[in-house]
């Protein structure tokens, strides 16, 4: 599912925009579509932890490129965010492994505790479920990524209540 389009004009803070040009730079005349990727990561860090239709069009448009092109792309990997998200991101691995060593009673017991379900952003806006692919961690399931940080052996409720209260902490102190 796509974004909803707002009609909001997007464009980079100077910063990203220095990055950006660094990044398209790195490929040739007429190749500069490569750039695409690191441009949707660099589109979703500054505007949110997600992509707008407007932010992909932006990108469209730096890359000269046609804006249903940006949305295949964007919609076919799991680690853009199509709607808004929480502060946190828990993306849960639901592949074999995972599978087999409680990926479904960790998400189950994210969903209880959170009282939301895979898809859905917590009421205060701290955290979102999603479900990933394989996530190459599978001697440490269940798991899951948060951010850059990988969370291993979530196998007990204590674990898990123990990774939520230091995620609220880590918010706190951000603040």
């Amino acid at each position: 599912m796509l974004a909803v389009k707002s009609g909001k004009q997007v464009e980079f803070s100077p910063a990203a925009m220095d990055r950006a040009r660094e990044i398209i730079s790195r490929y040739p005349d007429g190749k500069q579509k490569s750039a695409l990727l690191p441009l949707l990561h660099l589109v979703q860090d500054e505007f949110g932890n997600w992509l707008s239709v407007d932010s992909m069009d932006y990108i469209a448009r730096l890359l000269h490129i046609q804006p249903i092109e940006v949305y295949e792309v964007a919609t076919f990997y799991s680690m853009y965010n199509m709607q808004p998200v929480g502060r946190f991101l828990l993306e849960i691995c639901h592949t074999g492994p995972c599978e087999i060593r409680g990926a479904e009673e960790l998400i189950s017991t994210l969903q209880n505790k959170l009282l939301i379900k895979v898809g859905e952003t917590s009421a205060d806006g701290m955290f979102t479920l999603k479900r990933v692919e394989c996530l190459a961690a599978c001697g440490y399931a269940p798991m899951l990524q948060c951010g850059m940080h990988y969370h291993e052996f979530l196998d007990s409720e204590e674990k898990i209540d123990r990774l939520l209260n230091d995620l609220r902490s880590k918010a706190t102190q951000n603040n």
